[in-house]
């Protein structure tokens, strides 16, 4: 049986999971853009019909998960594996403390309680069908075109300071080849996505600004900083995040810290060619 994965929001992170996979998979992304290789909701119940694998990457909304009350009675009847995308603010803040996947679910804010709520309705609708589920744990997502290089070059970067504060980041490619994995070795529980240096976020972008020859923006206190809701929720938890199950699941890392991720991007980013 060739495996089919439903990639459900097959955006950026489902196009690099689908870069990943090896040859004999096939990928079906929903959209609700024109030309989707799935239209959304309405091409839903033959997808479920077709696939082996499930992943999606939909965030929840006000009233919950938007895309199991599409798909939680639709037949399944190749399904075996089943993958939701959440992140890693169902933790909480840990005062930046090391975790790993033993660590509590604990969420401190409303945003990594919605995370967790969308979590246990998957959980339930696994159990229901008596499949793995994955709960992919995700640190904040750089890569192409999303990175401090693009917020610099625009003129967009803060160099926002809170002594103390640090982030785990992931780069697209590497969550891609970690998703993949978990796909392919139909992988049960939570798994976190993350490099392996918490950094402070001024650090990253002062490397960011050297490796573009430019000057980093000025230092800003995190009180004095403009910041959108959904910026002042990440800073809102401090914690260094690591993975128990990558070497399990056979990856190693590309890009392991911030350093290694910004250096190959910035290559590309002065030679859109290379």
């Amino acid at each position: 049986m060739s495996p089919v994965l439903l990639s459900i929001g097959h955006g950026y992170s489902g196009r690099a999971t689908e870069a990943a996979l090896p040859g004999g998979w096939r990928v079906l992304g929903t959209s609700r853009q024109p030309g989707a290789a799935v239209p959304w909701p309405d091409g839903a119940a033959q997808a479920m019909a077709e696939a082996t694998h499930l992943l999606s990457w939909v965030p929840p909304g006000p009233d919950g998960d938007p895309v199991l009350p599409v798909i939680h009675d639709l037949p399944a009847p190749r399904l075996r594996w089943i993958g939701y995308a959440s992140a890693s603010s169902v933790y909480g803040d840990t005062g930046g403390a090391w975790i790993d996947e033993t660590a509590p679910d604990a969420p401190t804010t409303a945003r990594g309680h919605a995370r967790l709520a969308a979590e246990q309705a998957w959980c339930a609708f696994a159990r229901a069908r008596a499949l793995p589920l994955a709960r992919l744990r995700i640190a904040g997502i750089y890569g192409p075109g999303r990175s401090p290089l693009e917020a610099l070059t625009a003129g967009r970067a803060q160099r926002v300071v809170r002594p103390g504060q640090v982030f785990n980041r992931i780069h697209v490619e590497d969550l891609g080849r970690i998703a993949a994995a978990a796909a392919q070795a139909r992988f049960d529980g939570p798994l976190i996505l993350a490099d392996r240096e918490p950094a402070p976020l001024a650090d990253v972008t002062t490397y960011a600004a050297d490796l573009l020859g430019l000057t980093p923006p000025p230092e800003i206190a995190y009180e004095d900083a403009q910041l959108s809701p959904t910026a002042k929720s990440f800073w809102a938890e401090n914690k260094r995040l690591a993975s128990r199950h990558l070497a399990t699941l056979g990856v190693s890392l590309r890009y392991p810290t911030y350093r290694e991720g910004l250096t190959a991007l910035a290559a590309h980013h002065r030679d859109p060619s290379a």
